[in-house]
Order: structure tokens, then C-alpha cells, then sequence
């Protein structure tokens, strides 16, 4: 008879929010209890297009997950970090740049994108949604259960319901992304515990504080799962915002492939990574976030049947006959990334590499 006791996890204890001032990007809070009914999808619809159209990011609330639940997925997120040693973790560590999917295990310092010779200083360990159909390390096996109904929730009780608002918002079929996002078709939507280190001031200097270069993510949505370390920036019309905590909520953003599908209606927003504020320094950062990828056979062009899209008019990236697939897509930016020697560009502080023939661009 399967045990019915709960394993117990090592509490890890964020730092406390700052008290800084600091100048935060006003997004929009989406509240996801009201997509029960068609009448609240339809005012989430409009809600989510405002917020696509304007900043990009916006946070959900009432998704499901208690505040007991997302401190459990914490304390379980920290423990391939520090309760695993070096060597069982190098046993797991997967090779991103030969091929093309996070996998396991992604050391500090394996990455040179950030700036004057200095790598990365975080570490993360990267789950594929099936959950059972790889071996993990022996101290995170106890937790698979609490990890497998997480990216269920997550790709189910989440995902599938924005990728409903969204289709929404194009006047196109609920269910459009939704098949597009088949949990059980070829496809590498994934979980990723992350945990950024604090760094020297001599690191700090050479990269002026940046610890993650501004970028696009380079799937379909994002969820960020909010922790209460502020590092996070947005590139606005004004400039870089910060990101504010918001207790048990999550950040969602679209990525390269949505930015594609929408014909550039729905922007993949620019962020980065920088040094916290003063009282969160010294601390670490543990973060979840669940990447979620079109199917793999996917063409990314735009989805030219939305009366959205046919008013407004689009704006391709390429060619549709030499459109990449979502899986051409990316393992192109996953195998280059932080590995690629990067050209400077030719707007001021953007550097670029090209990548199945499409300008990708680095925010420095």
C-alpha cells in the first residue's frame, strides 16, 4: 500500500521584500478564477490583448495553487541546488549546446553572454513535463509526485487557460492554442528550477551590474512564478522597470514563437536579469518558471485565419515558405545561446547573431 505520509523538505528562506524605492513597471493583474465562465473569458480577453499590447508581461492571480502550496514548490525547487552533490550533479548535467534542449542540470559559469569575459552565476536544473520519463537525482525523487502534478497544473490549470483567453482576444477558436500546446505531443515545454549567486564587486563593475543581458524568451508563453528578490527588469517605452513581488502570484509573457503566430501583434517583451537592491544583496534568488513550447511541427507564421490579425495587418519576420518550425526554432536559439559569439549591432549597447536566417538581438 503506497505511503500516505508527505516527505518533508528542507524549508528554504528567501530574503525579505525590499524596501527600496524603485521605479516598478505597472502591469496588469489577471485573475484567473473568472475564466470559469464564458462571460469572464470574454473580460479577460480584453484584459489580456490590453496587456500583450502594451507592456507584455502581466501577473495572474488565483490560479489554483494555495500560498502552503507555492512555499512547498520552493523549498522543493532549492533542493537540486543544495541538497545534491557536485558529482551526482554532474551525472545530470545535459549539453544544451549540442542538443537543443534544456535538460537536467545547467552549471554556473557554463554560459559567456554577459559581459567583459565574465560568466554566469546561476545554476538551474530543467525538467521535462513528463515528469517519470527520465531519471532525476536521488535526493529530488521523493518530491516527483509534487513536481509532476505542478507542471500538470501549470500546462493544464494555467497554460491551457490563457492559451484560451488568448485565442479569445484574436477573435479566433477557444481551443486554438490549445492544440497547439498538446501536453502529449512531440515537444520540449519544460520546468526550470533556478538560483542565482550573489557575485564578486569585481564582476559587478565589469558586467555594470547586469546579471542576465536583456533578451526575449524564445518559447510560446512564460510562467514565472513570483519570489520576493528584486532583479527582474522590463524594457518599457520608458525605459528599464523593475518587477514587483506579489505574494503567490505568477508572471506571464510571451515569447519569439507567439510574436511570430501573432505577426508581431503580440510582442515578446525584452527583460533582463541585474544586481537586487542594496538590503536583498548577498541573498540568493531561487526561481520557477515553467516554459511552455508550441508542438514541434508547428510553422511559425501568422495565424492569418484571426479577424485581429486581417485588420491590423501583420509584420513577418521571414518568409512564410522559409518559416522555421517551433522545433527548428528552438533548438537554433538553445544550441547559440551563451555560446554564439555575438556582433555588435547597429543600434547603440544591442548586439546580434542570426539564427535560421532571422536577426536575433542581445540587450546589453
Amino acid at each position: 500500500m503506497p505511503s500516505l505520509t508527505v516527505p518533508q523538505t528542507p524549508r528554504y528562506v528567501p530574503a525579505l521584500p525590499t524596501k527600496e524605492k524603485l521605479q516598478y513597471a505597472d502591469l496588469a493583474i489577471i485573475d484567473l478564477s473568472k475564466a470559469a465562465t464564458a462571460e469572464g473569458r470574454a473580460e479577460l480577453a480584453v484584459e489580456l490583448r490590453e496587456a500583450l499590447t502594451s507592456h507584455g508581461f502581466c501577473y495572474i492571480i488565483n490560479h489554483g495553487y494555495t500560498q502552503a502550496q507555492n512555499e512547498r514548490m520552493f523549498d522543493i525547487a532549492d533542493i537540486p541546488m543544495s541538497g545534491v552533490p557536485e558529482d551526482e550533479k554532474r551525472a545530470y548535467t545535459g549539453d544544451s549546446k549540442k542538443t537543443g534542449i534544456f535538460q537536467g542540470y545547467k552549471p554556473r559559469q557554463y554560459w559567456q553572454h554577459i559581459d567583459a569575459g565574465v560568466r554566469d552565476q546561476h545554476e538551474h536544473y530543467n525538467c521535462n513535463r513528463h515528469v517519470y520519463s527520465l531519471m532525476h537525482p536521488q535526493a529530488l525523487r521523493p518530491f516527483l509526485p509534487d513536481i509532476d502534478a505542478f507542471v500538470r497544473h501549470n500546462h493544464h490549470d494555467i497554460l491551457h487557460k490563457i492559451c484560451r483567453l488568448m485565442a479569445l482576444s484574436l477573435e479566433l477558436p477557444e481551443d486554438t492554442f490549445v492544440k497547439l500546446h498538446d501536453f502529449d505531443a512531440p515537444g520540449v515545454s519544460y520546468l526550470r528550477f533556478m538560483k542565482y549567486f550573489p557575485r564578486s564587486e569585481e564582476e559587478e563593475v565589469q558586467t555594470k551590474n547586469v546579471w542576465m543581458k536583456g533578451h526575449t524568451d524564445f518559447g510560446s508563453i512564460t510562467l514565472l512564478w513570483s519570489q520576493p528578490v528584486a532583479a527582474l527588469q522590463i524594457q518599457t517605452k520608458e525605459g528599464w522597470r523593475w518587477v514587483k513581488h506579489i505574494e503567490n502570484a505568477l508572471l506571464m509573457n510571451i515569447g519569439d514563437s507567439m510574436e511570430f503566430l501573432t505577426g508581431g501583434f503580440y510582442k515578446a517583451t525584452i527583460h533582463r536579469v541585474v544586481q537586487p537592491p542594496i538590503d536583498q544583496r548577498g541573498y540568493t534568488r531561487l526561481s520557477m518558471i515553467y516554459f511552455s513550447f508550441l508542438n514541434d511541427d508547428v510553422k511559425l507564421v501568422p495565424l492569418m485565419d484571426s479577424p485581429v490579425l486581417q485588420r491590423v495587418g501583420v509584420k513577418r519576420k521571414c518568409e512564410d515558405d522559409v518559416a522555421p518550425t517551433m522545433k527548428a526554432w528552438r533548438v537554433a536559439r538553445i544550441s547559440a545561446y551563451g555560446a554564439s559569439d555575438l556582433q555588435k549591432g547597429t543600434e547603440p549597447g544591442i548586439e546580434e547573431e542570426v539564427l535560421n536566417g532571422i536577426v536575433v538581438k542581445h540587450y546589453n
